[in-house]
């Protein structure tokens, strides 16, 4: 059968693709990117308080993963509301919290049982806030949003997504001999090709990227900050998953997610030390201020979110009310934090720190290699 728009791609091949996809440049790439992560994974190791990073990547990836879809909220919004999503009144917040609740659910998942058709249903469920199933009606097409003309037709059919699914399910576990990278990324576009739900299908593949990286042993934590660069590059990304479909252009699809995570990691690397460095230059300070400089506590509070209420502290801490008023208001008057009202309390920002997180990094190039 021949591709068209805007037939139900229900031939879509099962992996592995026939062609050879580990091609030279796809090898080379591979080393490059395997670097990278092994870094990544190194530099996590080595910072004194992972939950740090455990709390702040995953809140921007669940931003970004969501802002490819036109959920736009802020990340003030999701740093304010993310100890208390009850609070949130924006919907896309309350969304793109839900994103971050999926991704600890998944990774909750695969640490009890192998990654699974189930897990992605499970993903999605908590991405959308209600429960999630495949598709079993038609009419699902992916469309150009000015002429509504079909750009890809997913498969059709209840059974037909289920086979497809399971056809996938058997391919993350049984890879056929690929580096776990390049079967992330062929995986990827399948699902994404399946595209088996409703909706919340972009968002469930994403967390799956990251799931199936710490499956492969490649980073313990889910701290791969990968949809930004797709953000920066949405319209190759789209145009290459679109050209596997129509031209099996997969040295191509291929060597973008890996370069993906190849600058995703490296920036990410130093960002980490940023944030040791100034959680170094923070603690002089805590110490200058107040009387709380031997809690340790106080700092791991002030760095595990931006953002920060008096109750933390007393309750983190161990201390009164007053000590922690004290110690968050000396902070405040060294310009350490910044203060805000929220209704009858105060939240206190660790600006800098906001401001490290937000700051956009670039990877270094890859060196050239000759062979």
């Amino acid at each position: 059968m021949v591709w068209r728009a805007e037939a139900a791609y229900n031939d879509l091949p099962a992996l592995p693709p026939t062609q050879d996809i580990e091609t030279k440049a796809v090898l080379k790439a591979t080393v490059e990117a395997r670097a990278a992560l092994a870094a990544l994974d190194q530099a996590a190791r080595r910072i004194t308080n992972p939950t740090v990073l455990i709390n702040s990547i995953p809140l921007l990836e669940a931003q970004a993963s969501s802002e490819i879809e036109n959920i736009v909220t802020t990340a003030d919004d999701l740093f304010k509301f993310a100890q208390d999503e009850s609070a949130a009144s924006n919907p896309a917040t309350k969304e793109t919290l839900n994103y971050r609740k999926a991704l600890f659910a998944g990774v909750d998942l695969i640490r009890a049982r192998p990654l699974s058709v189930t897990t992605a249903t499970e993903v999605c469920t908590i991405v959308k806030g209600r429960q999630m199933d495949v598709r079993r009606q038609p009419g699902t097409y992916i469309g150009n949003p000015s002429t509504h003309a079909a750009i890809y037709t997913p498969p059709v059919g209840e059974k037909v997504i289920r086979d497809k699914l399971g056809e996938w399910e058997r391919f993350i576990h049984a890879p056929a001999g690929l580096d776990p990278l390049v079967a992330m990324a062929a995986a990827h576009y399948q699902f994404e090709a399946i595209h088996p739900f409703e909706d919340g299908n972009g968002r469930t593949g994403r967390i799956l990227n990251v799931l199936m990286l710490m499956n492969a042993g490649l980073i313990g934590e889910p701290i791969l900050y990968l949809s930004r660069y797709i953000i920066q590059n949405k319209d190759e990304y789209y145009q290459l998953l679109l050209a596997v479909t129509r031209d099996g252009a997969w040295e191509e699809w291929v060597l973008f997610i890996l370069e993906g995570i190849r600058q995703t990691a490296l920036s990410t690397v130093e960002k980490i030390d940023q944030i040791q460095e100034l959680q170094d230059e923070t603690l002089g300070r805590i110490r200058e201020l107040t009387s709380g400089g031997a809690n340790a506590d106080l700092l791991a509070v002030l760095f595990e979110q931006p953002y920060c209420r008096i109750a933390n502290v007393v309750e983190r801490c161990r201390v009164s009310r007053p000590t922690a008023t004290n110690w968050l208001n000396g902070l405040v008057a060294g310009e350490v934090l910044q203060d805000v009202r929220a209704g009858r309390e105060r939240i206190f920002i660790n600006v800098k720190f906001l401001d490290l997180l937000l700051r956009p990094e670039s990877a270094p190039p890859v060196e050239p290699t000759l062979f």
